[in-house]
């Protein structure tokens, strides 16, 4: 027992004697722990981005199966994100308020970029002269935008110009009566 004392004696008294002394701790930064919060972990919004961003380029360039294989690798990842958003946000739900509230503001900005990849792929169909692939992916924005949103009305559109549906949306338009 005398033991036990003088050695936690010894332990307390060193480190008031030699504060300053090199912790044992990793140092690195915050950055090297948060592997998911680069563009280069492939599961996050800064990722889906730069798929996006690849794909305009290839798009231009006219390289459409490349473009295509990076629009949709933007689709499947932000799918993907959605999914462990809404489950997460869900699971803490009546414990925490702070987590579901994030996990809902970073959901929206997936469904945003989500109809971004959709309209750029549906945008790629119809330039292939595929506009039956593009009719599915123009759907699923005014579904998950509404019309409402910009990004509905312009999925809308292009179901109207491609005779998928005969009614214009005149909703966006300001009500003269």
């Amino acid at each position: 027992m005398i033991s036990r004392n003088s050695l936690a004696a010894l332990a307390i008294l060193s480190g008031l004697i030699f504060p300053n002394f090199a912790c044992l701790a990793d140092t690195s930064s915050s950055n090297n722990y948060k592997v998911l919060a680069t563009d280069k972990s492939g599961l996050n919004l800064l990722t889906v981005r730069s798929y996006l961003k690849k794909g305009d380029d290839f798009f231009l360039k006219g390289d459409l199966d490349k473009a295509r294989k990076e629009f949709d690798k933007a689709r499947d990842i932000s799918k993907q994100l959605l999914s462990f958003y809404r489950d997460l946000g869900g699971a803490f739900k009546g414990l925490d308020a702070r987590i579901p509230r994030d996990m809902d503001s970073k959901s929206r900005q997936v469904i945003k970029i989500l109809a971004e990849s959709n309209l750029r792929l549906a945008t790629l169909f119809r330039k292939k002269k595929q506009p039956e692939v593009a009719v599915p992916l123009l759907v699923e924005v005014v579904r998950i935008m509404t019309p409402a949103k910009t990004e509905g009305q312009q999925a809308y559109q292009a179901l109207v110009e491609l005779g998928f549906s005969d009614i214009p949306y005149a909703g966006s338009r300001k009500n003269i009566y």
